[in-house]
C-alpha cells in the first residue's frame, strides 16, 4: 500500500519529571480516592524534591541519563519528514525593512565602533533600547521612509503579479487592502 509513517520519538525527560511521575504513582497508591489539584500536587512535589537526599536524587538523574541516551539513539534512526523549503522567485520584489530596521542600520556602525567587543546580538539589543527611548519626533523620518518603501513594494508586487499570473494570489486580497492596515 503506502509508506509506513514513522512516529517521532518521545522526548527525554529530566530527573525532576521522573521523580514527579514516581511521586504521583505513590500518592495514588496511598490515597486512591483523594483528588489533588495541579497547584497543590506541584507544590507538594517540589517540597518533597527539595527535601530528598542527593543519593535519592542520583537515582532519578541516572534514569534521566538513560532516557536521554534512548532518545538520542532513536533520533539517530528516525527518518522523519523533511519539509522542503519553497524556493523564492529571484524576480519577485523583496519585502521592505521596517522603520526600526532602518534605524538600526543607521546606528549599527556607531554602536559597534563604541563597543568593538560586542556581538551582533548585544548591538541589536542596544539598538532596541535606543529605539524605545527615542522620541516620536526622531522616529518620524524612519517611519516615513519605511512607509515610502512599503508603498513602492506593494506597487512592484502588484506589477509582478500582473506579469506572472502563474503565481497564486494572496488569500487576504490584493496589495491595496494591505495598505489600509
Amino acid at each position: 500500500m503506502g509508506k509506513e509513517v514513522q512516529l517521532r520519538p518521545k522526548v527525554n525527560v529530566s530527573s525532576y519529571i521522573h521523580f514527579m511521575l514516581n511521586f504521583k504513582n505513590k500518592c495514588k497508591e496511598q490515597q486512591p480516592n483523594t483528588f489533588l489539584g495541579f497547584k497543590e500536587f506541584s507544590r507538594k512535589c517540589s517540597e518533597k524534591w527539595r527535601s530528598i537526599s542527593k543519593h535519592e536524587k542520583a537515582k532519578y538523574e541516572a534514569l534521566a541519563k538513560l532516557d536521554k541516551a534512548r532518545y538520542q539513539e532513536e533520533m539517530m534512526n528516525y527518518m522523519g519528514k523533511r519539509r522542503k523549503r519553497r524556493k523564492r522567485d529571484p524576480k519577485a520584489p523583496r519585502k521592505p525593512p521596517s522603520s526600526f530596521l532602518l534605524f538600526s542600520l543607521d546606528h549599527y556602525a556607531q554602536l559597534k565602533q563604541e563597543n568593538p567587543t560586542w556581538s551582533v546580538v548585544q548591538v541589536a539589543k542596544a539598538a532596541g533600547k535606543m529605539w524605545s527611548t527615542t522620541t516620536d519626533v526622531d522616529k518620524k523620518p524612519y517611519e516615513q521612509k519605511a512607509a515610502l518603501m512599503r508603498t513602492k513594494y506593494f506597487k512592484e508586487l502588484e506589477a509582478y503579479r500582473q506579469e506572472c499570473p502563474c503565481r497564486k494570489r494572496n488569500f487576504r486580497g490584493s496589495a491595496s487592502t494591505s495598505l489600509k492596515k
